[in-house]
């Protein structure tokens, strides 16, 4: 009798676990091919951002910073330059801070197969800072900023004055 009831117990838990864990996979948005449903690419864990030197201009440095979402997340809308952008080198903040330039309102299509990008403009006066890190706030077209922040890795050297443009569209 006691060895029939544990059989039974632990027949209704399994049915239990399995009507729980088949609820949650119901539960999980599934990504359709226009990405409806499915998470946000602008929010910081959604994406990857990689710096890379770009072509100089008079009297001035560039890197590109590039912004890439995977496959199953949902397109968004961004705009402007990214804003509180701060340097790191090795986990140390560098006191450098960056303002912006450029066109702040044009909105661009961000997501998966849409790539986007944003250029960092540092004067060659000086020897600047080195640094191997980026990490910013980026913003909506309706001038708002998307919660949380992002982090883009590359090295780079940074210096006052150094000014940060809008997100443009592609690689």
């Amino acid at each position: 009798m006691r060895i029939a009831r544990k059989i039974a117990a632990t027949a209704v838990v399994a049915v239990l676990v399995g009507a729980v864990g088949g609820g949650v996979a119901q539960a999980s948005p599934k990504a359709s091919p226009a990405g409806h449903g499915a998470p946000s690419a602008c929010r910081p864990a959604n994406h990857i951002a990689k710096i890379k030197p770009a072509p100089a201009s008079s009297g001035h440095r560039h890197y590109r910073v590039t912004l890439t979402a995977a496959r199953g997340y949902g397109d968004c809308a961004l705009a402007g330059s990214p804003t509180e952008v701060r340097f790191s080198h090795h986990g140390s903040p560098s006191r450098v801070s960056a303002g912006h330039y450029g066109a702040q309102s044009q909105a661009v299509k961000f997501g998966p197969g849409h790539p986007v990008h944003f250029d960092i403009q540092v004067p060659n006066g000086g020897a600047g800072a080195a640094a191997d890190e980026a990490s910013f706030s980026l913003r909506t077209p309706g001038g708002g900023v998307i919660p949380g922040r992002s982090t883009a890795d590359g090295q780079l050297r940074v210096a006052p004055g150094t000014v940060i443009g809008p997100v443009q569209p592609g690689a």
